[in-house]
């Protein structure tokens, strides 16, 4: 199955264990920043500030992961989009990481458009029209 979209990732020394492995939890960074590239690709930020000085983000609801295959230090990773649900509030997001013909991980993360406003609890909001055309555009379907 084709990426909706991608990008590369070289391993970091400081991603790795002692044994010069990728640490676990270092795949959601590596799934986060490519989320943050394919908001970018969108025409848009992970985090936008309004002009009443609100702020428009996408925290975590959801993440898992499952892992096949180590990663180590110096790998070249492609991290891809594979599948994205548009809700109406939310984004399902599944994220693999493959080094050349090796699948390593599958992951998946669950966001929620919410705004943030000083003094105040944040809340869940509509994810723009204009935004979820585009994120359909880049490969999600629509719920």
């Amino acid at each position: 199955m084709p990426a909706a979209f991608q990008t590369t990732r070289r391993v970091q020394f400081a991603d790795t264990d002692m044994a010069g492995i990728v640490h676990f939890a270092t795949f959601f960074n590596y799934f986060e920043e490519a989320e943050h590239e394919m908001f970018r690709a969108c025409g848009t930020s992970i985090m936008q500030r309004q002009p009443d000085g609100s702020i428009v983000g996408w925290p975590r609801v959801a993440a898992s992961c499952s892992f096949e295959a180590p990663a180590y230090y110096d790998d070249l990773l492609e991290i891809r989009l594979v599948e994205m649900t548009v809700g109406t509030k939310s984004l399902t997001q599944t994220w693999e990481a493959w080094r050349d013909d090796k699948r390593l991980c599958r992951g998946e993360l669950k966001t929620v458009c919410c705004t943030f406003r000083p003094g105040e609890a944040m809340a869940s909001i509509e994810i723009p029209g204009e935004l979820r055309q585009r994120l359909v555009a880049i490969g999600g379907s629509l719920t």
